[in-house]
């Protein structure tokens, strides 16, 4: 691999790619559309959105997911390595404690009535009482697969008490009930080398979309889910990470009350189980082991329609 390849993708991302068989062709590709700035389109694509899902990492390692929304405008580029984000996550979101200048952070801008979603993934540079900026290191397009179609529109609300933040190290009846029949979710997860000091650009947080036919999830019981992997564009972000480091974040956005859940999971790769024939269409399987859940309700400003 050249060396600029290789900066593109990091050595589980890598070793996916190899077993997937895809590795020579991704080497060729990775320096094309994996970029170290944003692309004009990108840039207005950020600054247009009501909401922004975004993935860091605690002080005990554990990588979250969550999602900031405020009126469009609220995520601005002034230019093309940089992005100033006029919000903030509530006090109680697990996410809170990771966002501290020279934190790595995975961002994902996504529009799920056109189908269009760009990452930018970087460096936190400033953060204060109205916001927080990225130094983005790594931009990239992905492809509109399983995205479901739903317009979302910022609608104010009042800010939850931190009160209602409920927490367990399980799986409650209400969750189980709402993950068996959601047909998305978010999921961040962490390179081990993604510290403070680590500005490598393939080397990071990351956040990404998953989303299939609402009940995709499969809950096995109140500690376990089992989620399928559909065909994707193979650089295999995810995967790559959760391959060198297991645990990963997740969040769950009920549309019609505005909640956020919040998973914290390890996960184990299967590539080679009887149980892939009773997912139609998957190439691997995430048994992930859930190791707490934190339930914030009404914490998000959007109407979907």
């Amino acid at each position: 691999m050249t060396a600029v390849a290789a900066a593109a993708f990091h050595e589980g991302e890598q070793r996916m790619q190899a077993r997937a068989g895809v590795r020579d062709r991704l080497a060729e590709i990775g320096p094309r559309v994996i970029r170290a700035h944003m692309p004009d389109q990108h840039r207005s694509f950020f600054e247009q959105l009501p909401f922004l899902v975004l993935g860091l990492v605690d002080a005990q390692g554990q990588p979250w997911a969550s999602v900031l929304a405020a009126a469009p405008g609220f995520v601005q580029s002034p230019h093309d390595t940089r992005l100033d984000i006029a919000a903030l996550p509530f006090a109680p979101d697990p996410v809170q404690a990771g966002l501290v200048p020279g934190a790595a952070i995975g961002l994902l801008g996504i529009e799920p009535h056109t189908r269009r979603r760009n990452r930018a993934n970087g460096v936190v540079e400033r953060v204060d009482a109205a916001g927080f900026s990225v130094q983005v290191t790594q931009s990239f397009g992905n492809c509109p697969k399983y995205i479901q179609p739903r317009k979302a529109e910022f609608a104010p609300r009042a800010r939850p008490a931190a009160a209602l933040m409920e927490r367990s190290d399980a799986l409650d009846a209400e969750a189980v009930r709402f993950i068996a029949q959601a047909d998305t979710f978010f999921i961040a997860t962490a390179h081990p080398a993604s510290v403070a000091q680590d500005k490598v650009r393939a080397q990071g947080v990351d956040v990404s979309h998953r989303g299939g036919p609402a009940g995709f999830v499969r809950v096995n019981d109140a500690h376990s889910l089992t989620v399928p992997d559909f065909i994707g564009n193979f650089f295999f972000n995810t995967l790559g990470n959760l391959l060198l480091n297991p645990r990963a974040g997740l969040v769950f956005i009920d549309p019609v009350r505005g909640d956020l859940l919040y998973l914290a999971v390890e996960v184990r790769i299967e590539e080679d189980s009887a149980a892939l024939a009773a997912s139609e269409g998957a190439q691997r399987l995430l048994q992930m082991r859930v190791t707490q859940m934190q339930r914030l309700r009404g914490a998000l400003p959007l109407r979907w329609r």
